[in-house]
């Protein structure tokens, strides 16, 4: 009776952080100004890759180095569906574009949903070869995957626009999409987690071969998490095309997985609730730090604007984050956990 009471509670808990996360998605479309509502989208589609990065690297503790490049992937899979004909003929300079991809015509929902599927399947194809490896071997393969997807961007203009990339992609991005999407993928991944599949990623981290040994099939436990992941990773990058409204080849570097690994880490490695934490305080940290660059004034002494400063500022909150937090802002504990600590300490 007691156990169902909590269940009860735990729900509601969970309804009134839906509901209040929809709620302040609508209320901030409607009332922040432009600059606050950029940085909330950005917020937004940095915690949909967050989240999901960190099913594969911290809920099934696989040191993978990939999102870069299913990023590239839903992006440019995104703007040339949305984009129209006449618009790609007209910035395509370095070869014209081919004639299926001035075909490609859909609308933004199918588009993201395209691609989502196919960063998914192109993660399916490459679980096979990727989970040979483990440990840092694994991180060098999915690391050679960014860079072997950056290269090909650069080395089909007839697709990408090569190293130029695509413009004047429609700005679909406002938070109804961002938010929206993002409330979705945290509610699929923690609905995953959850799960007995969820049980076995666990496992899957925690100690690959007792897992083994115990029957689970870690290649396609592995496998899922992975194509999973890249899923949201695609939709991710097709929702950060259509805010950004140009993309190239040098948007998808490898400093991208490394911004996202610094959020997950930061976060709590497996913690969904860190992961998104770690998100609000990266991205949004970092946007509203800017005035540390410029000029300023303290105590009547005139300081010159220095370029990179906040950066500086910046990496040094890390430090002491990390030095007193050393499993992160919230280790591998979710919201939920800390509402039983405290019905424990009652």
């Amino acid at each position: 009776m007691i156990e169902d009471k909590i269940f009860t509670k735990q729900r509601l808990i969970n309804l009134a952080i839906i509901v209040t996360a929809i709620w302040f998605t609508w209320f901030a479309q409607v009332t922040f100004d432009e600059y606050t509502v950029r940085i909330i989208n950005n917020v937004a589609i940095f915690i949909i890759l967050a989240v999901s990065y960190n099913l594969i690297n911290g809920v099934t503790g696989q040191f993978s180095l990939e999102p870069n490049g299913f990023v590239a992937i839903g992006a440019y899979v995104t703007s040339i569906l949305i984009v129209d004909a006449d618009t790609m003929l007209y910035q395509y300079d370095i070869e014209d574009p081919s004639a299926w991809v001035l075909a490609m015509q859909a609308d933004f929902a199918w588009a993201l949903l395209f691609a989502g599927i196919i960063s998914a399947l192109v993660a399916l194809s490459l679980s096979f070869p990727v989970f040979r490896v483990r440990g840092d071997y694994l991180a060098i393969v999915t690391l050679g995957f960014g860079f072997i997807i950056k290269i090909l961007a650069i080395n089909n203009p007839q697709i990408t626009n090569g190293s130029l990339g695509i413009n004047d992609i429609p700005e679909y991005s406002n938070l109804y999409w961002t938010g929206g999407i993002a409330i979705f993928t945290v509610l699929a991944i923690l609905n995953i987690i959850y799960s007995k599949y969820g049980r076995a990623m666990k496992a899957v981290r925690d100690d690959e071969d007792a897992a083994t040994a115990m029957g689970v099939n870690t290649f396609k436990i592995k496998t899922l998490a992975f194509s999973t992941s890249a899923f949201f990773e695609g939709v991710g990058g097709g929702l950060l095309a259509a805010l950004l409204t140009s993309i190239s080849p040098d948007l998808f570097t490898f400093f991208l997985t490394f911004q996202l690994l610094i959020i997950i880490v930061l976060g709590g490695l497996g913690s969904t609730t860190g992961a998104i934490l770690g998100t609000i305080f990266v991205m949004a940290g970092l946007e509203y730090m800017r005035f540390l660059d410029e000029p300023m004034s303290f105590m009547g002494i005139e300081t010159e604007g220095t370029p990179g400063m906040r950066m500086v500022v910046f990496s040094l909150i890390l430090i002491l984050v990390m030095l007193f937090a050393r499993e992160g802002l919230t280790g591998k504990k979710e919201l939920k956990d800390f509402f039983k600590k405290k019905k424990a300490d009652k």
